[in-house]
């Protein structure tokens, strides 16, 4: 247990939904010196870059309009943690001591790997400054200039059915395990949107070579492109192997129930840069902000001499915006196996929008009154009927990744 005189510093690394949760629930112990580091001085809000890209809406704010009076914001990247001596390294040259760390680092886009061409032809979305970089390349296209967009999973059919409901035309190319977080009837229910949209799913296939002015295909056949957004998968940064910590197969930093580094109590780690149990949660901002909030909660029991409490997983829903007036929700399990209930239409929209605004909403709520969001909820399995239970063990796995 920690010493309530001396465990002052916490430092949070990430800027994003798990970080901004974690720092402002951190707020609740007014001793803290709380220090946020993040590459840059904006709140990301990676639901809403394809809106970015498209002109429909707008997924930055200032840092500090997100983050709690008194906690300090460096603009900066973490390179390297040397946990023996619990000093955080950053690129400028600069160090940061702590008596607790928050590793709330997120993921970053896929590089395509193996894939000739993608590097110099395809453009990402799933990051800030690519996604900006995508809008005004978007800007200088020909409204009826062929798009293709890569992927199956969430990022892909968002960005797809954002840029179709604009009038572009849109291919859609997709592998065979898209949109593993859905059941059989949502699948379907999505694709036929997107075909009401104009969309075109090209599915069971993937890009084996991207060009200036097309993609190759699996199959041997072309399609014309004359603007290629690769939206298929993401990367966990390498900042906790580079530091000698404990990771999963994937450079997730390993940890136990509480959130606690399985090799240093004095990390706790959120988002999707974390792994607890046997399986990480999917990467999503439902997961994130509940884990940065569950994460501050076990550095401040920890302050006090407390026992941390285990948590388990709570899904709720995968929502989709297929365009400005069409969505889909399907409902899920704790487990984030798929229920029989699906919204779709105008209602998905309306509920999708309404989660992306008050994403942003309670993370200002928290920081204006520490403890209001909810954690990661207790999951006993008394609690569910024995089959769920079961299926969700199975389902890990086959968990999604947005």
């Amino acid at each position: 247990m920690s010493n309530p005189a001396v465990a002052r510093r916490v430092v949070v690394i990430g800027g994003g939904y798990a970080g901004t949760a974690a720092a402002n629930r951190l707020r609740k112990n007014r001793a803290l010196d709380i220090t946020v580091v993040n590459p840059r001085p904006e709140f990301v809000q990676r639901i809403r870059l394809h809106q970015l890209v498209a002109g429909t809406g707008r997924a930055a704010n200032d840092l500090d309009s997100v983050l709690g009076h008194g906690v300090r914001l460096v603009v900066d990247t973490a390179t390297r943690i040397d946990s023996s001596d619990r000093q955080v390294e950053l690129a400028g040259g600069h160090s940061i001591g702590y008596d607790y760390l928050v590793y709330a680092l997120g993921s970053a886009a896929a590089t395509p790997v193996g894939v000739p061409g993608a590097a110099e032809y395809a453009h990402r979305i799933a990051e800030y400054e690519p996604a900006v970089a995508l809008r005004a390349a978007l800007a200088k296209l020909p409204n009826k200039a062929p798009i293709v967009v890569v992927g199956g999973g969430l990022t892909a059919i968002e960005t797809a059915s954002e840029l179709a409901d604009l009038g572009r035309p849109v291919r859609l190319v997709t592998g065979a395990g898209h949109l593993p977080s859905l059941g059989d009837q949502a699948r379907h229910q999505v694709v036929a949107q997107l075909e009401q949209l104009g969309v075109v799913v090209t599915q069971d296939v993937i890009v084996t070579e991207v060009c200036s002015d097309g993609v190759v295909l699996s199959d041997g056949s072309q399609l014309p492109s004359a603007l290629t957004i690769w939206a298929a998968g993401f990367d966990i940064p390498d900042l906790a192997v580079r530091s000698g910590l404990a990771t999963d197969a994937d450079g997730r930093l390993s940890t136990d129930r509480t959130l606690t580094s399985i090799a240093d109590p004095r990390i706790v780690a959120a988002g999707d840069a974390a792994a607890f149990g046997d399986q990480p949660l999917r990467m999503s901002c439902q997961a994130a902000m509940p884990m940065g909030v569950q994460a501050a909660e076990t550095v401040l029991s920890r302050i006090a001499g407390r026992q941390p409490e285990s948590v388990d997983e709570s899904f709720v829903a995968t929502c989709i915006s297929l365009g400005r007036h069409r969505g889909l929700v399907q409902l899920s399990r704790a487990d984030d196996s798929p229920r029989d209930t699906v919204l779709k239409g105008r209602t998905a929209a309306a509920i999708k929008e309404l989660i992306c605004t008050s994403t942003l909403a309670g993370i200002r709520m928290e920081a204006k009154m520490p403890g209001i969001l909810p954690g990661l909820r207790r999951q006993r399995e008394s609690e569910l009927p024995l089959a769920e239970v079961r299926s969700g063990r199975q389902h890990a796995e086959t968990q999604p990744r947005r």
